[in-house]
């Protein structure tokens, strides 16, 4: 199907100059002369690509206005902005609210094809990520048998006609967020956003504009989480770790279903279901003050346990199973025969729980196409051996010690982006945008790291 460009600029020169360019490229092409043309195309359906003029036909709004309005509809679409006249400044505030890259005009035909292919190709790649990223844990089932697990499963159906608040606790990689995700996907809030915030990972000046937002002096609005989520689902992961202050603003959320951003004088009301998640033993932070009794409650209606996988081996062949099914799928390789029913697997500790489990046979799942059998074997011994002091990670970590920093460095990334490009069939552009890394730069990295062609 061809990529749907929008056009908009007042000058009819420049869309009718672009609009034959594109559409020699086969680009299906719409067009807008003017501001409000723009609004009313843009609501209409929202294009693959947009190119917009900085200067319009109204003194009041402009092409940044259309950039906004694009970014708040989906912050992935592409905006390329053109204008004659515009001044540093507003290439940088263009930039700043999502637009992919600003031209000057006058334009070569060859410039502006060059961007719109590349926009496209970065678009197309961040959209297949999400969709993979969203297939990886949309699709992954609460597996085993135990009676822990069995419970859990039955509180989520229970859960799927019900808007209770949900308390999940358990140690960390238990599947807390899994569980989030499927109360989420069986309840009737599942066509809307699922949202997730990690107050763990948030530095402690910043918890009240994740969760609220923030209003700029120029009119610009960074929505929090609680807009975002808006119709949908949020999870607070890790909910224990929001400072005591900014608790009390959570628990007013709560009751009265709406707050004011940051810098804001306007309520905004907001219709969330709310799930909360924790590592850590609540009940216990209340006791000593370092959680709020009244918030505690609130969020606390319909509480679930993850037990530890060490409480519950019986599930572990089942995981087993599933897991070297669904990750040779995901990652693209033939399943794997390894032998994975070693007795270690039921006298490990496994710190990480199923996430360790996860991670230890997706990492088996690449290795095993280009190792031998002896060797995967000998890496899942070397993993699950209760009598080594050292894991697997921490052996690499050791050998790097002995070693010096540049050659260090150099043996991780080696076999860090030797993983990527397994991961992703060798495709560089893929592999690139993963990492977060140019694609030219991610080239001379791996000539310099000797790594060559991997399929």
């Amino acid at each position: 199907m061809n990529k749907e460009i929008l056009i908009i600029d007042d000058n009819p020169d420049i869309r009718l100059l672009v609009s034959n360019i594109l559409s020699e490229q086969n680009f299906s092409v719409r067009t807008a002369a003017n501001y409000d043309q723009a609004i009313f195309e843009i609501n209409k359906k929202l294009p693959d690509l947009a190119i917009v003029d900085i200067k319009l036909d109204k003194a009041d709004k402009d092409g940044i206005d259309l950039l906004k309005l694009i970014m708040e509809k989906n912050k992935l679409t592409p905006v390329i902005m053109i204008s004659g006249h515009a001044t540093v400044q507003i290439a940088v505030e263009a930039t700043r609210l999502g637009a992919y890259e600003f031209i000057e005009k006058p334009f070569s035909k060859e410039k502006i094809l060059n961007y719109v292919n590349r926009a496209l190709e970065t678009f197309s790649l961040k959209k297949e990520k999400d969709i993979i990223e969203n297939k990886l844990f949309h699709s992954f089932e609460l597996v085993g048998k135990s009676p822990g697990i069995t419970k859990v499963k039955k509180i989520i159906e229970k859960l799927s006609t019900s808007e209770s608040r949900v308390l999940i606790s358990g140690p960390t990689g238990s599947g807390k967020e899994l569980v989030a995700r499927k109360i989420h996907k069986n309840s009737s809030r599942s066509k809307e956003p699922f949202i997730i915030i990690n107050a763990a990972l948030l530095k402690e000046n910043t918890y009240e504009k994740e969760l609220f937002g923030e209003e700029f002096e120029d009119g610009n609005i960074s929505f929090g989480a609680l807009e975002q989520a808006n119709k949908g689902t949020l999870l607070i992961d890790e909910v224990s770790e929001i400072p005591y202050e900014t608790q009390a603003n959570v628990l007013r959320v709560l009751i009265d279903q709406k707050f004011k951003r940051l810098n804001g004088s306007k309520d905004i009301s907001v219709n969330i279901r709310l799930i909360s998640s924790t590592s850590k033993d609540l009940e216990g932070l209340v006791k000593i003050n370092k959680f709020r009794e009244d918030l505690y409650h609130r969020l606390n209606v319909i509480p679930i346990q993850l037990n530890p996988l060490t409480s519950r081996t019986e599930d572990i062949p089942l995981l087993i199973e599933y897991f070297v099914e669904k990750l040779s799928e995901i990652n693209g390789v033939q399943k794997t025969k390894i032998n994975f029913n070693h007795d270690n697997m039921y006298t490990y500790n496994w710190p990480g729980n199923v996430r360790e489990l996860r991670n230890l046979i997706e990492r088996v799942t690449i290795l095993s196409s280009n190792e031998t059998k002896s060797n995967v074997n000998k890496l899942i011994e070397d993993i699950l051996n209760p009598s080594s002091s050292l894991t697997f990670e921490k052996d690499i970590i050791e050998k790097s010690f002995s070693a010096p920093l540049k050659e260090a460095r150099e043996n991780f990334e080696k076999e860090y982006l030797i993983t990527q490009l397994k991961k992703n069939h060798g495709n560089i552009s893929k592999t690139a945008d993963f990492i977060g890394m140019e694609r030219t730069a991610l080239h001379r990295k791996l000539k310099s790291l000797g790594i060559k062609g991997i399929n």
